[in-house]
């Protein structure tokens, strides 16, 4: 059973949808618009972590929605990858994608994956999700393979893998939770829309 009061997602991520729907939770999106290479920028010349900086990008869209649906719970969600303690953004181009997993292989990364909800334009709640992955040493010809394969569906992901389609074959651990890698803390969520008895439980 559903609170009456509206939900929005501020995301057009369809897995992160995906996610919200399959857990049987009823919501509308409404994507947050913001200058996130301007706001990453900044936060990063000011020695901001990459966990900061996801966090401060979930809140920032989270509350653009908020200050248009005051009447809303909006629900802001951002997503970086940490790899030897530097943030590594979405690769422009194939190029630039082969070079980044390149250094990665063989080395561990984390993927923190940042959830903040916003109520008349306050924040409610915050939560980000770390995850930490392994990954395997691959070849050079399996690397190129991979993204002659998969560059069109990755290009829009941070660290140009989907861990739910080929790109679980670039690892050979992973430490944390899988809705984490995802891009949505989708478990701490839940819980606290329970508390809210915006969901059921």
């Amino acid at each position: 059973m559903n609170n009456p009061r509206n939900l929005i997602l501020a995301s057009g991520s369809d897995i992160r949808q995906s996610l919200l729907r399959n857990a049987g939770v009823s919501f509308d999106v409404v994507v947050g618009r913001i200058d996130e290479e301007a706001i990453r920028d900044t936060l990063q010349s000011e020695g901001a972590s990459p966990r900061e900086i996801a966090d401060a990008l979930a809140e920032g869209k989270a509350r653009k929605v908020s200050m248009k649906h005051p009447d809303a719970m909006v629900i802001g969600c951002d997503q970086t990858l940490s790899f030897k303690g530097r943030l590594i953004s979405k690769a422009r181009d194939i190029e630039e994608a082969r070079e980044i997993l390149g250094e990665m292989r063989g080395e561990r990364h984390k993927l923190l994956s940042a959830a903040v909800i916003y109520e008349n334009g306050e924040p409610k709640w915050r939560h980000v999700g770390e995850v930490r992955l392994e990954m395997n040493r691959i070849s050079d010809d399996y690397l190129d393979d991979y993204l002659a394969r998969n560059w069109h569906e990755v290009r829009h992901c941070v660290g140009s893998y989907m861990l739910e389609a080929e790109g679980v074959r670039l690892f050979s651990r992973i430490d944390g939770d899988y809705f984490t890698v995802l891009g949505l803390p989708l478990l701490p969520l839940l819980s606290y829309l329970s508390e809210r008895k915006v969901i059921a439980s």
